[in-house]
C-alpha cells in the first residue's frame, strides 16, 4: 500500500510536470507555458524531495497517507495551473478547495526546495563524519517549509490595519535610506479615526491584485471600511488585476463601486500589470469616477492647504529619463504639498532632491518574504536597490512604500502581512489652513 500510493504520487507529478506546460502552450500560448512549467520545476522537485525525507520519518504505517495528500496537493495545483489557461473568477467553492490548497503547496514545495539547498552543506558535513544520530534529528527540519506556508496562509489573508503618522519637511540622508516612522495597529470599528488635527489623512491602496485571495466582495469591503476613516485622499497606486481579474469584465468595477461616493478625491495611475489589461482598469476606473493620471498633474485643495499630485504611468526601462521628463512638465507649486504616484519604488532614486515631499508606492508586496510579522524590517530584498516596504528619505524627499494587501508570481505571504493604512501627514505650508 505505501509503494502504491508513492507510485501514484510520482506518477501524478510526472503527468502535471509535462501535462500542463503542453496543455497551456497549446491553447494559451508560449508565454504562459514556460511560467507554468518553472513554477511546476520548482514546486514538485521541492514536494518529490520532502515527500521521500518525510516517509522516512513517519514510517510504513502513516507512509501510504503521506504520499495521498502530496498527490492531492499535486492534483489541485494541476487543476489550478489548468484553470488559469482560461482564467476568471471563481466562486468560493472552488477558492477553497482548489485554487487557494493549489497555491499554497506550490510555496511549500518551493519552500521546500530553499530549505533542502540550504541545510544540505550541514547535513553533508554531519554524513563525512558518520554522525547518524544527528542526521536522523535533522529529518524533523523538513516539516519546517510545510509549517511555514500553513502559516502564510493566514498571513496572506489578515492584511494589518495600521495607522501611519509621517512628518515631512525636514533633512535626510544623502542616499536613499531606511527613516524610523511612527506605525500603530488600528480596528476597523464603528467607530472610525476622530477626525485629525491638522494633519492630511491619505488611505493608499495599493497592489490588491483582484483574484482567488482577494475576491470581490473581500476587496470592495476593505474599500468601504477605509473610506469610513474619512480620509481627505484616496490614492490608488496600481496593480489591481490577476489573470482571474484580467479574465472576468467588470470585476473590479464592482470591487471599487464604494469609491463613487468620493470620487472627487481620488487619484490612480497604472501598476505595470495593468498594462496587461489596460482598458479594463481604465474602464473600472472611470466607472467609479477615480482620476487615471497617466503622466499627469492635478492640484487638489484640501482642508490642509493645496496638494500637487503627480501620476507617474509605470515604465519597464527609462525610469530616470521618464521621470525627468514628466517632473520638469509639471514642476512644483511653491505654496502646495507636492505628491508623487509611482507605482515602482525603484524610481525615487533618480528624483532630483528637494523636487517632491512625498511619493507613495507599492510594487513590492512589502518585499513579501521576511520578518515583518515579527516585528523587524528585514526581507529578501534588504541587500536590493529596492525599498521594500515602509518610510525612506534622500534629502528632504520622502517615499512611503504600501506593502499592498495582494499578491501576484509567488503565491503567498512568508513572514510580511499585507496592509491597510491610513497615513496621516504632517508639514509645513505658508498657505496651509490649520
Amino acid at each position: 500500500m505505501p509503494e502504491s500510493a508513492q507510485l501514484l504520487f510520482r506518477i501524478a507529478a510526472l503527468v502535471t510536470l509535462v501535462g500542463i506546460p503542453l496543455y497551456a502552450g497549446r491553447v494559451r500560448g508560449k508565454t504562459y507555458a514556460i511560467f507554468a512549467a518553472v513554477i511546476l520545476v520548482i514546486s514538485l522537485s521541492g514536494a518529490l524531495y520532502s515527500e521521500a525525507r518525510l516517509a522516512t520519518l513517519v514510517g510504513p504505517q502513516h507512509g501510504a497517507w503521506l504520499s495521498m495528500a502530496f498527490a492531492l496537493g499535486v492534483g489541485v495545483t494541476a487543476w489550478h495551473l489548468a484553470h488559469l489557461v482560461r482564467a476568471r473568477l471563481r466562486g468560493p467553492l472552488f477558492r477553497w478547495t482548489v485554487s487557494v490548497p493549489g497555491q499554497a503547496f506550490v510555496a511549500a514545495g518551493f519552500l521546500a526546495l530553499v530549505w533542502a539547498l540550504l541545510w544540505l552543506p550541514v547535513r553533508a558535513l554531519l554524513w563525512s563524519f558518520g554522525a547518524d544520530a544527528a542526521l536522523a534529528a535533522l529529518r524533523w527540519i523538513d516539516l519546517v517549509p510545510f509549517a511555514i506556508a500553513a502559516v502564510s496562509v493566514v498571513t496572506s489573508l489578515r492584511p494589518r490595519v495600521e495607522r501611519v503618522q509621517i512628518s515631512l519637511g525636514d533633512g535626510g540622508p544623502e542616499e536613499v535610506t531606511r527613516v524610523p516612522v511612527e506605525r500603530r495597529r488600528h480596528r476597523f470599528s464603528a467607530s472610525p479615526l476622530p477626525e485629525p488635527n491638522g494633519s492630511l489623512r491619505i488611505v493608499q491602496i495599493t497592489d490588491p491584485h483582484l483574484g482567488p485571495w482577494q475576491p470581490v466582495d473581500r476587496l470592495r469591503r476593505s474599500v468601504e471600511r477605509l473610506l469610513e476613516e474619512s480620509p481627505d485622499l484616496v490614492l490608488l497606486t496600481g496593480d489591481f488585476l490577476t489573470m482571474e481579474g484580467n479574465g472576468t469584465p467588470g470585476a473590479l468595477a464592482r470591487a471599487f463601486a464604494p469609491l463613487s461616493d468620493v470620487s472627487d478625491r481620488c487619484y490612480a495611475i497604472f501598476g505595470n500589470h495593468d498594462h496587461e489589461a489596460p482598458d479594463e482598469v481604465r474602464g473600472a476606473l472611470e466607472a467609479c469616477g477615480v482620476d487615471l493620471l497617466v503622466d499627469e498633474a492635478r492640484r487638489v485643495d484640501t482642508r490642509c492647504g493645496p496638494v500637487q499630485i503627480v501620476g507617474a504611468d509605470y515604465v519597464g526601462k527609462g525610469r530616470a529619463e521618464h521621470l525627468a521628463a514628466l517632473l520638469a512638465r509639471y514642476p512644483r507649486e511653491s505654496d502646495a504639498l507636492r505628491l508623487l504616484l509611482l507605482h515602482d519604488p525603484l524610481g525615487f532614486h533618480h528624483l532630483p532632491k528637494g523636487d517632491v515631499d512625498l511619493t507613495l508606492s507599492g510594487h513590492t508586496h512589502g518585499g513579501q518574504v521576511g520578518l515583518v510579522s515579527l516585528g523587524l524590517d528585514w526581507t529578501v530584498l534588504q541587500r536590493s536597490r529596492w525599498p521594500d516596504h515602509g518610510l525612506f528619505a534622500r534629502g528632504t524627499n520622502r517615499l512611503y512604500v504600501h506593502r499592498g494587501t495582494g499578491f501576484y508570481g509567488f503565491p503567498l505571504r512568508v513572514g510580511v502581512p499585507g496592509e491597510h493604512s491610513i497615513l496621516e501627514l504632517e508639514w509645513a505650508s505658508p498657505s496651509r489652513a490649520v
